[in-house]
């Protein structure tokens, strides 16, 4: 993990609010919204790239700060 990276929604459309990220987002700023995921807190996301890796559907990247 790089310093000042954080997590995107890279294809939104393409999320089917599954959970599986928030569940294994250990800073919790992912949350199942009411279409697809949501996040909550950016500031608090350390680029761990757990959602990024579990997501069946590749709606999330992790991605240096300037990209967000």
């Amino acid at each position: 993990m790089a310093r000042g990276e954080r997590v995107k929604l890279e294809n939104p459309d393409w999320c089917k609010n599954c959970g599986i990220c928030v569940s294994v987002c250990p800073t919790d700023i992912l949350v199942k919204g009411r279409d697809r995921v949501e996040i909550v807190d950016l500031e608090k996301c350390i680029g761990c790239q757990n959602c990024e890796l579990i997501c069946p559907d590749f709606v999330l990247k992790v991605v240096a700060d300037d990209e967000n």
